[in-house]
């Protein structure tokens, strides 16, 4: 049977040539993850992306394929336990979102310290007014959660905004970038020294639910919470208790538990709260990056049989 490669997501004739170079005696595939096609999915050895309805036949028993890379940074929907049970090795687009999602994070901040949230709304309504609370990022403490890829841009572009940087991570061990670290332990003690509270963590069983009431409780007065990680990290009515209460100065979110966020739903009507549609990570760039971590992983799958960039630890889930 021919090796073969399957994509289910759009591609130029670049990166498709890309793919091919890369990957000399393989036949590459390309369609469409609403309507993929089965059969050449049933003999894949490589997948590109996932979709729907597709679990059965890729992981069924006998199954030609070794490894999946997946469209995203998070895997928390791709069936895990299945994918290790088979044997199969699973790398993400980790790297991909470092730029346009720092820059996300930082549109938040910078709306925030400059009132640009508020002066767009008064905008709208034709109103000359500033409270005169504005201020700046220089000398203010961004407390970070999760130190990969994203974290560290941000971490970088902070420190050339003058800021203090707090890491959060599995382990304390220092950092470039980032003048103090703490581990997920000490989350509360971190979250306490912080003027910005950035949440780029992977929903996983340690994860969920993390940032919950007593972690909320542990903010700084007046800061200010951005999440761009996966809404499930959050307890969502904490963080709306927080924000009514005024520990939450405000909150940038671009994930919610709930994807659409309910029209109904009470963090629409919260003026300090700035909503954007799980967009962060949207660019133009994004899938010729993804087409550089797998090309270049498919060198090593060939030489030694394993990619080696992004490779999930099914144990961890990230």
């Amino acid at each position: 049977m021919a090796k073969s490669i399957v994509c289910l997501q759009p591609l130029t004739k670049e990166q498709v040539e890309a793919i091919r170079k890369a990957a000399p005696g393989y036949t590459f595939v390309q369609c469409d993850a609403k309507q993929p096609d089965l059969e050449a999915l049933a003999g894949a050895e490589i997948v590109i992306s996932w979709a729907k309805g597709i679990s059965g036949l890729l992981l069924r028993e006998g199954t030609p394929l070794r490894w999946v890379q997946a469209w995203s940074a998070g895997v928390d929907k791709l069936p895990l336990d299945r994918l290790e049970q088979r044997g199969i090795v699973l790398t993400n687009a980790s790297g991909v979102h470092a730029e346009p999602i720092s820059q996300v994070i930082f549109g938040y901040m910078l709306m925030f310290v400059r009132n640009l949230h508020t002066a767009i709304r008064n905008q709208d309504r034709r109103i000359w007014n500033s409270d005169e609370t504005e201020t700046e990022l220089t000398g203010k403490t961004v407390v970070i959660a999760g130190t990969g890829e994203i974290g560290a841009a941000t971490a970088r572009i902070a420190k050339a905004f003058g800021m203090r940087t707090i890491g959060v991570r599995r382990i304390d061990d220092p950092l470039p970038g980032f003048d103090a670290m703490y581990t997920t332990s000490r989350l509360k003690d971190a979250v306490a020294e912080g003027d910005f509270v950035i949440n780029t963590l992977p929903l996983t069983g340690e994860t969920r639910s993390l940032f919950d009431a007593s972690v909320f409780s542990s903010f700084k007065e007046g800061s200010y919470y951005i999440n761009i990680g996966r809404g499930g990290t959050t307890d969502t009515e904490a963080l709306i208790e927080a924000l009514e209460n005024g520990r939450l100065r405000g909150a940038g979110l671009d994930v919610f538990e709930a994807e659409p966020l309910p029209e109904d739903h009470p963090l629409w009507d919260m003026k300090q709260v700035i909503i954007t549609p799980h967009v962060a990570g949207l660019t133009d760039h994004y899938s010729d990056r993804l087409v550089g971590i797998f090309t270049e992983n498919m060198k090593s799958y060939l030489a030694h049989g394993a990619p080696t960039i992004n490779v999930i630890d099914y144990r961890r889930q990230y």
